[in-house]
């Protein structure tokens, strides 16, 4: 019988080569930069204008600004009270907690926390002991990676109450 004696595996990309790879981590996405050509979009006053008809061109254009952040405010506070008016889904003890809002389920242990928006999560499973007061809410990444996190219960009959919250949350923002 033959056998190899060279291992089969091939060389991956990891430590070895850069010790900042961590697996799994990607590089943030670069933050949204004000657009340079904002300041552009005004046309240029005319060369032979005076200033009195510059200053009613400037007071119009201020005047339709105003009017805009105006409506832009009032649709602002409406689309929050809309956002306030959802189901949130909050639950917490003495180290943790987790949280399921419409941005999506944030799990905090101590100091540390994590987010998962909705489109990043791929399934979301809860599970509720048979004996004992831990609830327990685990997030399947699309990545086939998952998180979970649990908080104790002060009474064990809130362990329903709890699952009835969040599958209301889920029926609300999560889309299978």
């Amino acid at each position: 019988m033959e056998q190899r004696i060279d291992p089969n595996t091939q060389p991956a990309y990891a430590a070895g080569t850069d010790p900042a790879y961590i697996p799994g981590l990607t590089a943030p996405r670069p933050a949204g930069t004000p657009d340079a050509d904002q300041g552009k979009t005004e046309e240029p006053a005319p060369e032979d204008a005076t200033p009195d008809d510059l200053a009613a061109v400037e007071a119009a254009a201020s005047g339709a600004q105003d009017a805009l952040d105006a409506a832009d405010g009032e649709k602002g506070g409406e689309e929050d009270e809309k956002a306030a008016d959802g189901p949130v889904f909050e639950v917490s003890d003495r180290r943790g907690s987790i949280t399921a809002d419409r941005d999506g389920i944030r799990f905090t242990l101590d100091d540390q926390e994590a987010d998962f928006r909705w489109d990043e999560i791929g399934a979301v499973e809860v599970k509720s002991p048979r004996f004992g007061r831990r609830f327990t809410v685990t997030v399947h990444m699309s990545t086939n990676r998952w998180f979970n996190a649990e908080v104790e219960a002060a009474a064990r009959s809130s362990l329903k109450e709890w699952a009835e919250e969040l599958d209301a949350v889920l029926d609300a923002y999560f889309e299978e």
